[in-house]
């Protein structure tokens, strides 16, 4: 009888299982049958707070009694005067962690919106805190766009690159009116790579014929599976120099004293190094920053979340289910075995 019990629970676990896997897949064709454009919202964290509640709370475990009720006092009348002294101009910060197809632009974009929507030019700024190796050349130039807009109205950008702003990162961050790097950051770039596999050897060697119809005599230069030409990669390498020259422009016009030629090559340098070819202002990191802000504006980290719909969380959570239930499935299923 134990052994029916144990073989029934096993079987009814192993059901719930099934259709538990079957109730997600049916989730995802229904998310890809009718896609819908997921709506988001502007989060804002006040880090003023933050950084107030992280020295209170160091000071409370640090000061004796004395010391804490003398502090305590000095922090009222301090209080007390802030009350009647103008309000605070304000610091926005955002993050921008690129990848190489760039879609974080796409909540860069709000981000930068939001923020136009209520800063004072004449007295509020924007720090953006970047990380970006690079990408895609439409994407990072949207990107350095967006930022572009900050310029247009008159607000002060700083650009903080903590650990890398190359390439495209740095075609974004020479945008800002300032440049702030940390010593070991990487930064420059300034150039463009393409590079494309070629499988015509291995489908001739194996008898595959492969042809593609084109009109136009350069709407495919180099191709993945055809015999690619001499001319057809002059084009290519045409094109590549044409879109660095257009970046060595972009680059050269945000920062005209820059000797573009000189560090236009390609390569990349530690920000120390960067600093004495005039690619960044200033060796800080974005922490400091923030500390010498406090003091005298109120700071905002501005965030775009993306709402997560009910098919989402339906994922998600039938996703942990289903795993917890595999793990005790194969706990149950070993215990069954002598």
């Amino acid at each position: 009888m134990e052994f029916l019990y144990e073989y029934g629970l096993f079987f009814a676990k192993t059901l719930t299982f099934v259709i538990a896997i079957a109730v997600i897949a049916a989730i995802i064709m229904g998310a890809a049958v009718k896609p819908k454009a997921k709506k988001g919202e502007i989060t804002i964290d006040d880090l003023s707070e933050q950084l107030d509640d992280l020295k209170q709370s160091f000071i409370e475990n640090t000061l004796s009694k004395k010391e804490l009720k003398a502090h305590q006092k000095q922090q009222k009348a301090e209080t007390k005067k802030q009350q009647n002294d103008e309000p605070k101009s304000r610091l926005y910060v955002i993050d921008f962690n690129g990848s190489v197809d760039a879609h974080e632009v796409e909540s860069l974009r709000e981000e930068i919106t939001a923020i136009l929507t209520i800063a004072d030019k004449e007295k509020d700024r924007v720090l953006v805190r970047l990380e970006s190796g690079g990408g895609v050349v439409h994407g990072y130039g949207l990107a350095a766009s967006q930022l572009q807009r900050l310029r247009n109205a008159g607000i002060h950008l700083t650009v903080a690159i903590d650990k890398v702003a190359a390439s495209g990162g740095y075609m974004m961050a020479c945008v800002a009116n300032e440049i702030i790097a940390a010593p070991f950051a990487i930064v420059g770039s300034i150039g463009v790579i393409a590079q494309i596999p070629n499988f015509n050897k291995i489908l001739k060697k194996n008898d595959v014929d492969f042809e593609q119809i084109t009109a136009g005599e350069y709407k495919r230069t180099l191709t993945i599976f055809g015999e690619n030409t001499d001319k057809g990669r002059e084009k290519f390498k045409e094109e590549i120099e044409q879109t660095h020259g257009l970046f060595k422009t972009f680059v050269s016009e945000q920062r005209p004293s820059l000797d573009i030629d000189t560090v236009a090559t390609g390569e990349h340098w530690f920000a120390t190094q960067a600093f004495d070819k005039g690619l960044v202002d200033k060796i800080d990191t974005s922490d400091d920053i923030l500390l010498s802000q406090a003091k005298e504006r109120q700071i905002y980290k501005v965030k775009y979340r993306i709402k997560k719909n009910l098919s989402d969380k339906l994922a998600v959570g039938l996703s942990s289910g289903v795993s917890k239930a595999g793990v005790s499935l194969m706990s149950r299923f070993k215990g069954l075995n002598p």
